[in-house]
């Protein structure tokens, strides 16, 4: 058998019609994370969808309870052929967003798998169903293409919570260090660059979520009687914030500036061109970091956007000065930003400038991170991924948006790769979510020679890496 063979094989089986039937079949079941009443579909989307293709696969399951949030269940599970093998990690999460099913358009509903010429529309077909189906299919392949073997040793973790955020995930990791130890990471999430490239993304930005709060009194007072005499704290929010980030979106406080877009990294996106596919949103040319290009703005450097701000009732305003304005506030970065002291940073800024009087709130936050573009896995993957596709894959230093990468990089020390299966223009979180069949084809003949590949020459690949870090130390 042959890596062409086993290609051919996924191909024939994607053709037939069953990866369609068995995405349908779970795209029907209601998993979402966010709802109290989604339980019992949670549970049985692991133990009678994933665990029973893993089992047949010779896969030793562990199902383990949340040990942060109940009834949202991780499934380990583990397949060790020869321990002198390399070991793979994989992950997947089964949960997905409300449905929203009012919303949807006529004719289309989230819980039930509809084709439109290239597309399949249904909740969780782009986020994540569909995408840990691609790869888990290609899996099946490798392992009947090679007569029931691998050729490496492969461990596989599912959680349903990732849609609130992953809670308990980094603690699973923590407890289950052995259990999933590995020597590489490969995964599927978030979006390619566009519906033509196939994609390889190294990690994701950080993000943090803050609260500015200026609380001035404790009532509001008639405009025409005190305008003039009492502050009014929407007013000075809004010039806080302006001293933050400026009428250009760029970023004003000097600590939160990365220093991380080397010459390295902006000559891998030098070869990117983001937008500009049908249903992107038109880029505004005159807005974010000066003398970066729009690839760099979105990959490479730190954005920060005001998500919420509220002062008064602006559903039935009056003619009186607020008490009080509060906004919430975001900031997308890349690795090298001192993120952990965003409180302070910001703080001082708000200060130097006279806003001393604004109180900042942590909210929520996770890091950015990024495996190095030089290391040999990242070469190893694209070289697959072209021979493939017949196409020039795109190399993505980090998603521009987060995944809960830093638990496979930091507690596990993995190095990660991930190969998404989707498109921006997808609908993931919003109505009318879609896979491409044309991606998801594509995808599962990219992933099962990547798995063949690894089985054939995994444990060279893994020594050069090893000689590429003795090198680089």
């Amino acid at each position: 058998m042959t890596a062409e063979q086993a290609v051919t094989g996924a191909t024939d089986y994607f053709d037939s019609g069953q990866f369609q039937r068995l995405l349908a079949r779970r795209v029907a079941l209601m998993t979402e994370s966010q709802r109290d009443d989604r339980d019992a579909l949670l549970a049985h989307y692991l133990d009678a969808e994933i665990a029973p293709q893993l089992a047949a696969l010779g896969f030793n399951l562990h199902r383990l309870d949340n040990p942060v949030v109940a009834h949202r269940p991780f499934l380990i599970a583990t397949r060790i052929e020869d321990s002198a093998l390399p070991t793979l990690l994989c992950y997947g999460h089964g949960d997905v967003v409300f449905g929203d099913d009012e919303n949807w358009r006529q004719g289309l509903s989230p819980w039930q798998l509809q084709e439109e010429g290239d597309r399949w529309y249904g909740r969780g077909s782009a986020d994540n169903k569909g995408q840990h189906a691609i790869n888990l299919a290609a899996l099946e392949q490798v392992f009947h293409a090679r007569g029931g073997q691998l050729g490496f040793n492969c461990k596989i973790l599912f959680e349903m919570g990732e849609e609130i955020s992953s809670p308990g995930l980094a603690e699973i990791c923590q407890q289950q260090a052995e259990l999933l130890s590995a020597d590489l990471f490969i995964a599927s999430d978030g979006p390619r660059l566009n519906a033509e490239r196939p994609t390889l993304f190294l990690g994701s930005r950080g993000c943090v979520n803050f609260r500015l709060t200026i609380h001035a009194r404790d009532n509001a007072y008639h405009s025409g009687n005190w305008g003039g005499l009492l502050s009014n704290p929407g007013t000075q929010l809004a010039n806080a914030i302006a001293c933050l980030v400026n009428q250009q979106g760029q970023l004003r406080v000097a600590a939160l500036r990365p220093d991380s877009l080397s010459d390295s990294v902006r000559q891998i996106l030098s070869d990117i061109e983001v937008g500009g596919t049908p249903g992107d949103p038109a880029i505004d040319a005159d807005w974010g970091e000066e003398g970066l290009t729009p690839t760099e703005r979105l990959y490479g450097w730190n954005t920060l956007e005001v998500l919420s701000m509220l002062t008064g009732n602006p559903a039935r305003p009056m003619n009186a000065i607020p008490g009080s304005a509060t906004a919430v506030c975001q900031l997308r970065f890349v690795v090298g930003t001192d993120w952990e002291n965003l409180v302070a940073h910001i703080q001082a800024h708000l200060q130097q400038h006279g806003f001393s009087n604004v109180e900042v709130s942590f909210m929520r936050g996770s890091p950015a991170t990024r495996l190095d573009p030089r290391d040999p896995l990242v070469d190893w993957a694209l070289g697959i991924m072209a021979q493939s596709s017949g196409k020039k894959p795109v190399l993505l230093p980090n998603l521009g948006g987060s995944l809960p990468n830093e638990v496979f990089s930091d507690i596990l020390g993995l190095p990660t790769l991930w190969v998404p299966h989707s498109y921006p223009a997808c609908g993931q979180h919003g109505v009318n979510e879609h896979m491409l069949k044309s991606i998801a084809r594509e995808g599962l003949q990219i992933m099962t020679r990547l798995f063949w590949d690894l089985g054939e020459q995994g444990n060279a690949l893994l020594a050069r890496r090893r000689a590429w870090q003795r090198a680089a130390s």
